[in-house]
């Protein structure tokens, strides 16, 4: 990545107000900028930081000291994440042993905004003895980590946010944001998708909110099923057993030709011929289905208070086809599906 000409604190003019807000303009800018003119500045370096990382048969290891550190872990885990197996080394911990955890299948990422942290030097010693892919990110082009680097991702010369320019601000948000961006852009290249990322986030609001219809519905012999000249006693034994509150009406080519709701008998009930009737007679045609592949939160938002269940079909389609499941809304809610 190319440098461009460092900008300073007095290019930004923040609107006034109290001191307080001034202050808090200034870092957000100040950070911004940082951020625009390393998107603007990003070229083959990291390209090339992509293939090392793309290529890692093993896990990419992640370092930093300090504030760098800190930034570290959080990439190690927006990697792992994102289907790139990753972990977090303290470079501390690493002269006493923990070297042992880099393998020659691995791939390392160093963070350092000046280039010079002496308690990274075991660990970059240890990669150049054994060939270890090293991508560094600091500052510094011409810093021993970058100089040392398979490839150097230069951070933009941007001054730190506080008054002194002292504590890391700007050049940790650079870093972070850098590493968001190798993250992103690999799991691009490798195509990783919804469907993976639910398989890596069981848990919480992401995993919930990926669930699939297939992860909840019911199938096999307890699917509420009647062909459409079943008689309606029998059909209201069906619903009794199974428990769903209503029954799919299955026409002679084995697709859903309609169902029977609580709401249908409640309508023929007040006529007093509901027993005398078939399931053909009572049932509503075309019932809302959803097939297997769509998300949970989809067939929540089909049945939105009106309905309680929904028989699910193989795959999308607008013709009727054979019912594989069903699923009621109380199965959403146990899921923890809003």
């Amino acid at each position: 990545m190319s440098v461009e000409k460092p900008f300073s604190i007095p290019d930004i003019a923040a609107p006034g107000g109290p001191a307080e807000l001034v202050a808090a303009r200034r870092v957000l800018e100040i950070g911004a900028r940082a951020l625009l003119s390393m998107a603007e500045t990003l070229d083959g370096a990291f390209i090339a930081a992509l293939d090392v990382l793309g290529a890692v048969k093993g896990r990419v290891i992640v370092t930093g000291m300090g504030k760098s550190g800190h930034i570290a872990r959080k990439i190690a885990a927006t990697f792992a994440s994102t289907g790139t197996p990753a972990q977090f080394i303290h470079p501390a911990e690493a002269s006493h042993g923990d070297l042992g955890m880099i393998t020659g299948a691995d791939a390392c990422l160093m963070l350092s905004n000046s280039g010079e942290t002496p308690e990274l030097g075991d660990i970059i010693a240890h990669t150049r003895r054994f060939g270890i892919p090293l991508i560094g990110i600091a500052r510094n082009p011409d810093s021993t980590l970058l100089r040392a680097a398979d490839v150097a991702l230069v951070l933009p010369p941007a001054p730190e946010a506080c008054p002194m320019g002292l504590a890391p601000t700007t050049s940790t948000t650079a870093s972070l944001a850098l590493g968001d961006a190798l993250a992103v852009a690999l799991m691009e290249r490798k195509g990783f998708s919804a469907d993976d990322f639910r398989l890596l986030h069981p848990g919480g609001q992401i995993g919930k909110s990926l669930l699939r219809v297939a992860d909840i519905m019911h199938m096999g012999d307890g699917l509420p099923l009647a062909p459409l000249d079943m008689p309606m006693n029998e059909v209201l034994m069906v619903m009794t057993q199974q428990r769903f509150g209503c029954a799919g009406i299955i026409g002679p080519d084995g697709s859903l030709a309609g169902i029977i709701t609580d709401g249908d008998l409640r309508r023929h009930t007040i006529t007093g011929d509901l027993l005398k009737l078939t399931a053909a007679q009572v049932m509503t045609a075309k019932p809302k289905t959803i097939h297997q592949g769509a998300l949970a939160v989809e067939a929540l938002g089909l049945m939105a208070g009106k309905i309680t269940c929904l028989f699910v079909t193989g795959q999308a389609a607008s013709q009727p086809q054979p019912p594989i499941g069903i699923v009621h809304i109380h199965d959403c809610l146990r899921a923890g599906v809003m």
